[in-house]
């Protein structure tokens, strides 16, 4: 998929699975890579308790900018785990968006 700058392409969660994603963390901030995290601890409590839906924000291998929406079921020190047992490393996530 091709983007342009600055572009946020929506992707279903289940297409996730078939992105690669880079092996350096898309945050070089470790401000905000501790933010990421706290972000995403709290989309983990609110996807166990509510099943609520938050926005994920990542970029690809290829520096495509994605966006997809899905209750978070787990995050780990390395990935995310979206219901449908998907698996983004959190390495790519830029950030989190709460409804």
């Amino acid at each position: 998929m091709e983007s342009k700058p600055n572009t946020i392409n929506r992707i279903e969660k289940e297409k996730v699975s078939a992105l690669n994603f880079s092996s350096e963390d898309v945050l070089t901030s470790s401000t905000d890579q501790l933010q990421r995290k706290i972000d995403l601890q709290r989309a983990s409590a609110l996807g166990a308790t509510s099943k609520s839906n938050v926005k994920i924000y990542f970029f690809d291998d290829k520096g495509v900018n994605y966006r997809t929406e899905a209750t978070v079921w787990a995050s780990t020190e390395k990935n995310v785990t979206l219901k449908g047992e998907v698996l983004i490393p959190i390495r790519a996530i830029t950030k989190v968006g709460f409804f």
